[in-house]
Order: C-alpha cells, then sequence, then structure tokens
C-alpha cells in the first residue's frame, strides 16, 4: 500500500515488511510523546493493537515503531525507514515526526482510518522501504467559512483530522460576515445573542425564491474555540481565526447598531442578513468602532495564539461612506484622498495594533486599494494580480485564487451538479494549479508564503455538502501545496488518479462524503435549486 498522498519527495522499496502485533511496542521520547500518543490512540481504534510503550529506541526492534528527532532535517522534513529493525521515523521536528507518522497510517491500508478493528484476527505490515520527504510550501491552507453556514464544533474537529491525514497545516476560520457572528466576546455579549442567528435562509443562489423558513445560527464559546486550537495544535495545524472589517460586517451592526453609518441609514431596523451577495451595509471609520473591535481583537488573541490574524478587508462598498458626513469629515482630518484611502487607514489601524502585540495582519487583496499596511500580508484570491503585486512590494502572500482553489466552484459542466456555483474546476484542474506566478522573481517568490483552497459555504448546509465540494479536489490540493512537482502541464495526472483509485478507500473508511469520479450520487443532487454557474474557462490571472 504505498500510494501515496500526497506524494513524498522519495520511495525506495525494499523486500519484505514490519508486521505489527500485540507484542509490538511505540517508542517516543520526551520530544516526540505528543505524536507517540496520537499515533498509539488512532492505531489503537482502527487495529485494536495496544503498541505499549518502549522504555527505549531498542525497544522497538523488530516489530514495533520508534519515534525520533533528528536535527539534521528540516522543521517538516521526515523520514521513515521500514526493514528488519522495525519502522523508525525521523523528523527535523515533532511536526516532521507527525508528517511522518500520518504516512505510516497510509502504508497501513484503509482500515487504519477506521474508528474500531473490523476483525482482531487480520495482520498488519508496513512494507519495507524509505522514505525521504519534506514539503514544498510552509503556508498549506484550508479556509472554512461557518458564518453563512454554521458547522458545530464536532464538525470542525473532524476536518481538523482531514486536513492532518492530507498534512495540510493553516486552518483559515472564517467566524464573521453579515449572514452570523460565531465566536463568543465575553465583552461584547449581543454579537453572539443577536449576531449569531438569523431568521431564515435563502436556498441556491441568491436569485433563488427558495427559502428556508427556520431560524439558522449557532456559535462558539471560548471553551470550544481553545478546544479547537488545542486539538489543532496536537495536529501541528495552526488556527488563523478572520474577523471581518471594515465590510461584511451586518451582523455585528445588527447586534451594535452604533457601529454603522448612522448619518447614513436607520442601522436600527438591521437584523443578520439573511441571503448572499455583497451587502452595502459597513462599519463607520469611528473612534468607537475602532474601540470596539480593539476589543473584539484582545479576546481573540487571547484564544489564538497564531502568528496571523485575519481581517478581511474584502468587498467593501464605500457607497455609504460617500454619504456620510462623518466619514467625509475622517477623510478631511486624516488628510486622505477617498474612500480606498479611508479604507487602508482602517486597515493600517489594526495592522499597527497587531504588530504592537506581536502579531501579524493578513487580508485579501483588497487591501491593497488606497496603500498597503507597512506590515500586512495578503490573501489573493481575485487572481494572481494581488499576489503578485504584494510580493513585488516585499509583502508576504498566500496565493488562493478564486478561479483555481475556490472548491464551492463546480466540479462538472453537467445537469446533475448540485446548485452549480462559479467556473468548472475539475480534479484534474486542481491537481494542475500552480501557486507561484511565473512573473515573479526567485527573490520576489520567497515572499509567497503558500496557498489555499477555500470553502464558501452560501449553498453548503450541512457537512456531507461540505465534504462533496472539498474531496476529492483537496487531496489534489495537497499534493500540490506538499509536493514538489513538475510544471502543470507535466504533472502525471494519470498516475495521480490511480494514487486516488486507493485514497477513495481511505476516505470512504473516515466517512467522507465524496464526489465519486463518476459523478454525484442520487441523493447528492439537488434538482431544482439555483446556483451561478459561469461559462467557459476561467481567467487565467
Amino acid at each position: 500500500m504505498t500510494e501515496l498522498i500526497p506524494a513524498p519527495r522519495s520511495v525506495v522499496s525494499g523486500s519484505g515488511e514490519v508486521r505489527l502485533t500485540a507484542y509490538s511496542r511505540l517508542y517516543a521520547d520526551t520530544r516526540t510523546r505528543g505524536v507517540g500518543h496520537w499515533l498509539r490512540t488512532v492505531l489503537w481504534q482502527a487495529t485494536g493493537l495496544p503498541l505499549h510503550e518502549g522504555r527505549e529506541l531498542d525497544d522497538a526492534d523488530g516489530d514495533g515503531i520508534g519515534l525520533q528527532l533528528d536535527p539534521e532535517l528540516g522543521p517538516e522534513e521526515y523520514r521513515l525507514v521500514s526493514d528488519w529493525n522495525g519502522v523508525l521515523i525521523e523528523g527535523g521536528s515533532p511536526a516532521g515526526v507527525f508528517w511522518g507518522a500520518q504516512t505510516l497510517r497510509q502504508l497501513l491500508g484503509p482500515d487504519a482510518y477506521r474508528k474500531a478493528p473490523l476483525s482482531r484476527d487480520r495482520a498488519w505490515a508496513v512494507p519495507h522501504l524509505t522514505i525521504e520527504d519534506a514539503p514544498r510550501f510552509r503556508w498549506r491552507g484550508l479556509m472554512l467559512d461557518v458564518a453563512r453556514h454554521f458547522m458545530p464544533k464536532e464538525g470542525v474537529l473532524r476536518y481538523l483530522d482531514l486536513m492532518a491525514a492530507h498534512k495540510l497545516n493553516v486552518f483559515h476560520f472564517h467566524l464573521t460576515d453579515d449572514q452570523g457572528w460565531r465566536i463568543q466576546i465575553e465583552r461584547h455579549p449581543r454579537l453572539t445573542e443577536i449576531g449569531s442567528w438569523r431568521a431564515r435562509t435563502k436556498t441556491g443562489h441568491r436569485a433563488s425564491p427558495l427559502w428556508e423558513e427556520k431560524p439558522h445560527g449557532g456559535y462558539y464559546t471560548q471553551d470550544d474555540i481553545r478546544e479547537i486550537v488545542a486539538y489543532a495544535a496536537e495536529r501541528h495545524i495552526t488556527v488563523v481565526p478572520e474577523i471581518d472589517v471594515p465590510g461584511h460586517s451586518q451582523a455585528a451592526i445588527a447586534a451594535y447598531p452604533e457601529l454603522g453609518n448612522t448619518d447614513v441609514i436607520d442601522t436600527n431596523t438591521l437584523s443578520v442578513w439573511d441571503t448572499w451577495g455583497i451587502n452595502p451595509n459597513v462599519l463607520a471609520p469611528t473612534d468607537n468602532t475602532l474601540r470596539f473591535y480593539e476589543g473584539v481583537f484582545e479576546e481573540v488573541l487571547e484564544l489564538f495564539p497564531s502568528e496571523f490574524v485575519h481581517v478581511g478587508g474584502d468587498e467593501c462598498p464605500k457607497d455609504q461612506w460617500r454619504r456620510s458626513g462623518t466619514a467625509q469629515a475622517r477623510i478631511r482630518e486624516l488628510g486622505l484622498a477617498d474612500e480606498d484611502e479611508l479604507q487602508s487607514w482602517f486597515i493600517g489601524h489594526f495592522d499597527a495594533w497587531l504588530s504592537a502585540r506581536g502579531r501579524r495582519l493578513i487580508g485579501w487583496d483588497e487591501i491593497l486599494q488606497g496603500g498597503l499596511a507597512k506590515g500586512a500580508a495578503v490573501s489573493s484570491w481575485r487572481g494572481y494580480a494581488g499576489g503578485i503585486a504584494a510580493a513585488r512590494a516585499g509583502h508576504d502572500v498566500v496565493i488562493c485564487p478564486e478561479q483555481q482553489v475556490y472548491l464551492d466552484h463546480r466540479q462538472a459542466p453537467g445537469p446533475d451538479e448540485p446548485v452549480p456555483i462559479g467556473w468548472v474546476r475539475t480534479l484534474e484542474d486542481v491537481y494542475r494549479f500552480e501557486p507561484v506566478p511565473p512573473e515573479l522573481t526567485p527573490e520576489e517568490a520567497r515572499h509567497v508564503l503558500g496557498t489555499q483552497a477555500n470553502l464558501w459555504t452560501e449553498v453548503m448546509e450541512d457537512h456531507a455538502r461540505v465534504d462533496y465540494q472539498a474531496f476529492p479536489r483537496l487531496a489534489a490540493f495537497a499534493e500540490v501545496a506538499w509536493s514538489a512537482l513538475p510544471a502543470p502541464a507535466e504533472r502525471d495526472f494519470a498516475g495521480f488518479e490511480r494514487r486516488m483509485t486507493a485514497h477513495y478507500r481511505r476516505l470512504d473508511a473516515l466517512g467522507v462524503a465524496y464526489r465519486p469520479p463518476a459523478g454525484p450520487l442520487p441523493w447528492q443532487r439537488r434538482p431544482g435549486v439555483l446556483g451561478r454557474p459561469i461559462d467557459g474557462p476561467p481567467p487565467s490571472r
């Protein structure tokens, strides 16, 4: 079972195998103990083998597993050797050992992903081989939108496991939007009392006439967030929270009307938005708004230890600011040229605020408008142009273009594709995605931190719909983010499809409701629900 995804850098096969038995031991020292605990737990669930603790590496001899660090390896690099001495996984850090342990799990076969053994009598074996492997990018991300459709905590933990199984290491947690506020903020309780639920939900695209006429909502308590962050850390995944400013904020304004442009509209009449699209109701550029969100971010920083904090910054219509005497007075006071520079000032305030606390701001590429905040990094979603501009200006970039890795976009052109959104992005299209724009020089390309796939959930009402949109394309994306692949046109997609044949069985064992290669199953279709398909090939840049 060497059909590995993502593809490792080097595999040298041997002859023979290591058989794990009830007498096999697992050795982990103090530095790899966390990985050892995780591996022992998942293998005990799947195999029923106790894998008793070895007191020293020699205890793993012959039919056991050893986990240790090798300071000569890179931070996430690992080496897995299976031979007559047993299985030894070495990594440059505990993260590297963990990724090696994920590879070991694949080598044991798809039933190693189950929660209970199918048989107490079956044999578990690892073929003799040597694998050397390391990731291409340090940011290998998945963005999950829980604002449009709430995903309960257990579903988030499940997605962290799915990410770890694919060696993805950044979870971009989209927690707030017009349609819902999903994180408890103790000093502003109405954000969840009012902002976390909406009265009804549009079914399908915003032009659809269909509605689900019942309240939708939910939020994570601060203890839920602590649990999610700790669970992710055990799997060497960093959680990057997103709190949207100054657009995508109607849920917050509904809870605290003074945050909106009160001299333009009666914000007391606003409720949490129940449809999709770009909302005109944006935050007022006032000192009160700044102080309010500083309070929000103070609690966010206590919960999330990540280097980066995402502030959104995208799709902020300026109409209300143009009509607002308060906003226009602020433009004059600051000596700004226009409303784009007002947004830049707004983002720049939080860039400086976060920097003073040892954190870094990241936002969608609209934060380039009016001038990019000094220390900010960019999530380049409107094609590659924003990422190219930011990298050339010396800013770090995460490449996540809509036309390539928005996994809410449809997977095929056929009429059975459920709620078709955007361009057709097949499994092969994702596999041939290249994160580093060729226009960048080697020096500029060093600012590309990596890449991420994005899952926007307007038309994904439950975890089965999220699974369908994510998989199998997330497996292809994971290989793009991890493996040193050739140029897109030269990639062996046929070989990837062959390896996916084995990987589908792993996904089956994990209970993933993926899109089958032949098309959606009858219960995965959504006949009569309007989408927003875009015909023709997407723009290349």
